[in-house]
């Protein structure tokens, strides 16, 4: 297989592939499009990619739009797991906005900016100054219910199958679980309920390369968020476990459709 990778860090330790750099797109037009596949394209580059090139990418189209930012997600998750994402309340930042939600929420809840990721501007609102202070901070108001929990899981979906999981503990600095926040990692078993509720979603959603934050309330799990791009430092074999199901997706993916193209009749 022909492989380009745009991401040059996450796709190190990938035989064969070449690298070239996203703003170097354009310079290699050529090479591009006799590409078999693309890997980590940035966000910018995907109308050119998919719509003007007709390439092949890797992430799905799936991972990156649902797994933009927090609002595409919860739109997403209230529609296909409507009973198993916190309640979440999204408006403008407007006066007449912020003060609707501060009534309605139950306190403590959860504040975020829809953009973030790794744990930051992610808040816990227990006092209207906290709030005031979060809303001078975003355009678009996130509000989400605050879960009895102080652990949650990464669940690392790659191609069609889990690779890897892990519990993450509340950090000492305040309510956040992410490792990169202080959280502290536990190797145990993944409940088959979590597994489940992140089979269905990758499936059903077409997402094929995701970290899943999951947390179980009781027997029930779930979904708090997707990370596209996930950080790899919760385990030591993350990495290799994803690179080494990253390339039979990429085979696999490859073969069928030559053989799908193989198959189709002649015309004459």
């Amino acid at each position: 297989m022909n492989i380009i990778s745009f991401d040059a860090l996450r796709t190190l330790h990938l035989p064969h592939v070449r690298y070239i750099k996203p703003e170097s797109m354009y310079d290699h037009l050529d090479e591009i499009r006799e590409a078999d596949w693309l890997l980590f394209p940035q966000y910018w580059q995907l109308n050119a990619l998919i719509h003007g090139l007709k390439k092949r990418i890797f992430p799905s189209l799936a991972s990156y739009m649902i797994g933009h930012d927090k609002v595409e997600m919860t739109r997403t998750f209230r529609t296909v797991v409507p009973n198993q994402h916190p309640y979440t309340l999204i408006a403008a930042n407007t006066p007449y906005e912020a003060e609707k939600i501060w009534d309605e929420m139950p306190s403590p809840f959860v504040a975020k900016i829809p953009r973030s990721s790794m744990g930051n501007g992610v808040f816990l609102i227990e006092t209207l100054g906290q709030w005031r202070d979060y809303v001078a901070q975003t355009d678009v108001l996130y509000a989400q219910e605050y879960l009895p929990i102080d652990r949650d899981m990464r669940v690392i979906w790659v191609g069609n199958k889990i690779v890897s999981g892990y519990w993450r503990l509340q950090s000492d600095n305040g309510f956040h679980n992410n490792v990169s926040q202080g959280g502290q990692v536990e190797v145990a078993l993944i409940p088959k309920e979590a597994q489940d509720l992140v089979t269905f979603l990758a499936q059903s959603l077409d997402i094929n390369h995701a970290g899943f934050d999951i947390a179980m309330v009781g027997s029930v799990p779930y979904v708090l968020e997707i990370n596209r791009i996930f950080g790899n430092q919760g385990l030591p074999t993350i990495q290799q476990d994803v690179n080494t199901e990253l390339l039979s997706y990429l085979n696999e993916q490859y073969l069928l459709s030559t053989s799908m193209l193989l198959e189709q009749p002649i015309v004459i």
